[in-house]
């Protein structure tokens, strides 16, 4: 990981003399290397305990499998993918010079073999500036609008929301149970010198394109597909001001604009509209002694509860002659953790992501359309050694639909370890 990520880690759930914050330091030549990264797995349980009338299209919380079981068991890896990293740095003609490229391995898959899974390559970007004039970016990382939320979540360091089930790439933690996920984009970013504590970052970011949903038969007035494409660069910025003392922590605020189009039915036949989608977020952060407090919030249009401009952003169900409509959704999280005497860290969470039906909009789809994802999170992290740390933790989700009589519930335990070098 990237020494962000890697610090974000460790402030966020564990405490501060527990993981080391750099990896295997090797100089060569005009280099320095720095060799980090972890690896964790974690045997998950999920009991799908509660379906009322239909599960919401968009909802979170584990449902029943196609055989009807309820019980569900898997071994994964968390939030955090395991990681390897490589990050080299040198000063070079006045210039503070550095790249990173890094690498996902998975802890599971479900195919017979055992080694199907693709691994992930979420960085490969390079820095150059200086401390008197600020830090120029390029390629591709975390996302600037959501960043801190996802690295001040304590789920980081365990599972979060998510199926029990092996096989994913990650899981959940708090991802659409109280923040939008930033996702890995190919960005140039500019960030300020840090003056006396403030920060900014302002960015444009690589156009990404999804297809959420496969095309359906097309009526006379509805259609179930979404086929949604970014069509200009996005754009995503932040503040951050932090201080140091007895109360140390710090408070964000960051934002992303998007233009995205939408496949809608018109007469018939699909054809694309465009529209705007926009978002903010505030947060903070802030350690007293043993205490550590988090409050986030997020409001914005057109860009979903679960990723940015994912699911829900945009009304797919258009009337005929009518053109995309756009949902409000808005959401956050409150967080405490403690570490008491024996260096354990314990953790109580709630988030919630939520989504508004689009203006006008009717139709049976409108009954099992996603209104909301709540999770509570009970978690129990402890350092034992300084790089190995073992964890439990215990989930629960609610998935509610516009129409209240449509809900799903369910439970996940996990229990593993996650190892920092």
């Amino acid at each position: 990981m990237n020494n962000k990520i890697k610090l974000a880690v460790a402030g966020a759930v564990l405490s501060a003399a527990s993981v080391a914050n750099a990896g295997i330091i090797i100089p060569a030549g005009d280099w320095t290397i720095d060799i980090n990264g972890n690896v964790n797995a974690y045997a998950i349980f999920g009991d799908a305990d509660k379906t009322k009338g239909t599960a919401p299209t968009g909802g979170l919380a584990n449902t029943r499998d196609a055989a009807g079981e309820d019980r569900s068991q898997g071994i994964n890896t968390g939030l955090l993918p395991s990681w390897l990293g490589f990050t080299g740095t040198t000063r070079q003609n006045d210039l503070d010079v550095s790249f990173t490229i890094s690498f996902q391995p998975n802890a599971s898959d479900n195919a017979v073999s055992g080694d199907a899974k693709t691994p992930l390559n979420r960085q490969a970007f390079v820095t150059f500036g200086d401390k008197s004039w600020g830090t120029v970016k390029l390629g591709k990382d975390l996302g600037i609008f959501a960043g801190q939320a996802i690295l001040n979540d304590m789920t980081l360091l365990g599972v979060g929301a998510g199926s029990a089930m092996s096989g994913g790439s990650t899981t959940l933690g708090g991802i659409g149970t109280g923040y939008i996920y930033p996702a890995w984009k190919g960005q140039i970013a500019y960030t300020t010198p840090n003056m006396n504590g403030f920060q900014a970052t302002i960015a444009i970011t690589n156009p990404n394109q999804g297809n959420f949903g496969a095309a359906s038969t097309i009526t006379s007035s509805t259609t179930t597909a979404l086929e949604l494409y970014q069509d200009r660069f996005g754009i995503e910025g932040q503040v951050m001001y932090s201080w140091t003392g007895d109360a140390a922590g710090k408070v964000w605020a960051s934002g992303a604009s998007y233009d995205n189009t939408v496949s809608v039915n018109t007469d018939g036949t699909l054809v694309d509209d465009s529209y705007t989608a926009s978002v903010f977020d505030i947060g903070a952060n802030i350690n007293i002694g043993n205490l550590g407090l988090t409050a986030y919030y997020y409001d914005g249009e057109g860009v979903g509860s679960t990723m940015m401009g994912g699911f829900g952003g945009a009304n797919g169900h258009a009337v005929v002659g009518s053109k995309a409509k756009k949902r409000d959704s808005d959401g956050g999280y409150v967080q405490a953790t403690y570490v008491i005497p024996t260096g354990t860290k314990l953790g109580l969470a709630y988030g919630v992501s939520n989504l508004d039906d689009a203006s006008g909009e009717t139709g049976s789809a409108r009954d099992t359309l996603l209104e909301s994802n709540e999770r509570w999170t009970v978690g129990a992290y402890h350092p034992l050694t300084k790089h190995l740390n073992l964890v439990a933790e215990y989930n629960r989700v609610k998935s509610e639909a516009q129409v209240s009589s449509n809900e799903t519930e369910s439970d996940t335990f996990s229990l593993g370890a996650i190892l920092f070098f």
